[in-house]
């Protein structure tokens, strides 16, 4: 490789794992031991990736004893290939993380089924018309899944053992499982309900909302619940006395929302930033006075956010294909990808090494940074 070609790597080149997939990446899962991402795509398969890596970045990375100038050599192999599914459904399968490296899927036969590391696919006995909604409590063992009426329990294993009483009109869109797996939220209508699953299921709190909640994001305390909307802007609830709130006049859809539980704060999509919000003053009434100004503006709109597991950190993927981190409340960012296909999915590995998205135009990769790039 010459001089001026080396000169030409961006940072994604150096730190990305990426592949070509024939349809777009609609979401994307760590499995829960963090050894596997599964990129769902638009075709109706699901695309996995090993996070080992035989060339991780630390290996690759020289400081000169002159100048003590830190830098980082290419790959010197492609990395290896993903491992495809075969087709389940039309359109980009609902996934959840399940035992271990594995995944639960649904399938356009109303199926869900197992996926496991390695690409093969078994049934499970969870069977209903449709699948329009999933969710998986590993702690627990209880997945959550929904025809769109109504909303069924069940074992991974051992087929639907009790349904929810239903509650309120409409119909399901979302399911959310608290992080301990103790408590679901049902996306229905303009509501989410709230189920304690500790003992016989029991509906704890109904929140309504102006628009239909499109997904449920807890906060790591299990204190907050936050939802993109399906006709624009997000809403945040407070589980201990159900006290809700809109923030809308977005320039675009919000698609994602997520929580940095270090920096005790709320980011979301649909903006030319990166917007995020201390929850010292959480946007229950659409006030900004808790807004942190994070990153810099733009003229592109940011189409997906992920908060750091362990560190005040912020990443967002653009519609022009950008992908950068930001510390929230700061103005500086490193842009990690420079140009591409839409982002449509990002999301941390449990220990924040690394950072996978998938993309409009089939892109999916695993990004690692090395250990002392944030410190």
């Amino acid at each position: 490789m010459n001089q001026q070609n080396m000169r030409n790597l961006t940072l994604f080149d150096l730190l990305a794992r990426s592949w070509a997939l024939p349809s777009a990446v609609e979401t994307l899962q760590f499995s829960a031991d963090s050894s596997v991402a599964a990129f769902a795509c638009t075709g109706g398969t699901i695309a996995l990736a090993a996070l080992s890596d035989p060339e991780p970045p630390e290996s690759r990375i020289r400081v000169s004893g002159d100048l003590g100038q830190t830098t980082i050599r290419p790959r010197e192999k492609p990395p290896a290939p993903l491992i495809v599914t075969e087709r389940l459904c039309d359109g980009a399968p609902l996934i959840a993380a399940s035992a271990q490296s594995g995944f639960l899927a649904g399938a356009s036969d109303g199926r869900v089924v197992r996926a496991t590391a390695t690409g093969e696919i078994d049934d499970t006995d969870i069977r209903l018309d449709a699948i329009v909604a999933l969710d998986h409590a590993r702690g627990q063992g209880v997945t959550a899944v929904s025809d769109g009426a109504d909303v069924f329990l069940a074992m991974a294993s051992g087929g639907i053992i009790r349904s929810l009483v239903r509650h309120g009109s409409g119909n399901v869109a979302a399911l959310g499982f608290s992080p301990s797996g103790r408590q679901l939220a049902v996306c229905r209508g303009n509501e989410i309900s709230i189920w304690t699953l500790v003992g016989e299921p029991a509906l704890i709190r109904t929140i309504g909302f102006p628009q239909a909640p499109a997904a449920a994001r807890w906060s790591a305390d299990s204190e907050w619940i936050a939802c993109p909307l399906a006709s624009g802007g997000f809403g945040v609830a407070r589980l201990v006395d159900g006290k809700a709130g809109t923030v809308g006049e977005f320039p675009a859809l919000v698609r994602a929302v997520s929580w940095s539980e270090r920096a005790d704060a709320l980011i979301a999509s649909g903006a030319f930033r990166i917007a995020a919000w201390s929850m010292k003053l959480p946007p229950l009434e659409g006030e900004t006075g808790g807004a942190l100004v994070t990153g810099r503006p733009g003229l592109v709109v940011v189409e997906t956010v992920a908060g750091h597991p362990t560190r005040p950190l912020a990443a967002a993927g653009f519609a022009n294909g950008q992908i950068v981190v930001a510390r929230i409340g700061e103005r500086d960012e490193l842009l990690v990808k420079p140009s591409g296909g839409a982002v449509t999915a990002l999301a941390w590995s449990a220990d924040g090494r690394h950072l996978a998205a998938g993309t409009t135009d089939g892109g999916a990769s695993l990004i690692t940074f090395p250990a002392q790039m944030f410190k």
